[in-house]
């Protein structure tokens, strides 16, 4: 008998954010889950810090990998663990997102470098450039050429995986986003933001801010509604739901 209950789209914590955020709104799973919308299928939420078992490509309609004020280039053995399940994942052809942290550790899972941006932080609201690529691409297709975006991250994907198609960037980050095989993703922005949420981020490191020069207020003037970038996630529940069909 055809088996009918959907698998589920896991959401992978590799992070939490600051306490003040998380009391006023939920944490990193709670905005992606909002961020997914009203998706037929089951969404599971994994820890691998903490040792969840990470299911076998069959058993799950995608991934979506979180952020994490962690650092991929430390190699923490949760870290290399999730990175190695991820690179058979990938391989099987299920459906996988990558947001920041989760962007840096799939390309450093598939061969590629990920490090300190070589000039530091990027935060606040960006506009980011979609490359020619996007517009066949399956999840960005169809988008506006630019958009704002929300941002904050130390470390980038460097180089990109062999094989991989550039999608977006800016003049800060070169690798905004790329796509690996036909279901892969990683976004270096943060989709599932909204504009207190970025505002909280600039609050919480503004002495760092100030120490390197740069002015917490006018960064947070600059905070804007990031609709295009927002629309992703509900992008990658849909092609979930559709692998998830296609698979049985």
């Amino acid at each position: 008998m055809e088996d009918l209950v959907p698998h589920p789209l896991v959401i992978l914590k590799a992070g939490d954010t600051f306490d003040a955020l998380r009391d006023a709104n939920g944490d990193f799973e709670h905005w992606v889950a909002r961020g997914l919308g009203d998706t037929r299928l089951p969404v599971v939420v994994l820890d691998p810090r903490r040792g969840d078992t990470l299911p076998a490509p069959g058993a799950l309609s995608g991934v979506v990998l979180t952020g994490s004020h962690s650092m991929v280039s430390h190699r923490e053995d949760w870290s290399e663990a999730t990175a190695a399940w991820l690179a058979g994942i990938v391989a099987s052809g299920t459906p996988v997102l990558g947001i920041c942290y989760g962007h840096q550790l799939l390309a450093h899972a598939l061969g590629g470098e990920a490090d300190n941006h070589p000039v530091g932080l990027e935060i606040g609201t960006v506009t980011v450039h979609l490359t020619d690529a996007a517009a066949d691409d399956a999840l960005f297709h169809d988008l506006p050429h630019e958009f704002p975006a929300h941002v904050v991250h130390r470390q980038s994907a460097l180089r990109l995986p062999d094989g991989a198609v550039r999608l977006a960037g800016n003049a800060f980050e070169l690798n905004q986003a790329f796509r690996v095989g036909e279901r892969a993703w990683g976004v270096q922005f943060h989709p599932e933001f909204d504009a207190a949420a970025m505002c909280g981020y600039i609050d919480a490191v503004a002495d760092d801010l100030r120490a390197e020069g740069k002015d917490p207020a006018a960064l947070r003037d600059g905070v804007e509604a990031t609709p295009t970038a927002a629309q992703l996630l509900g992008r990658f529940a849909h092609l979930a739901e559709e692998h998830d069909a296609a698979a049985r």
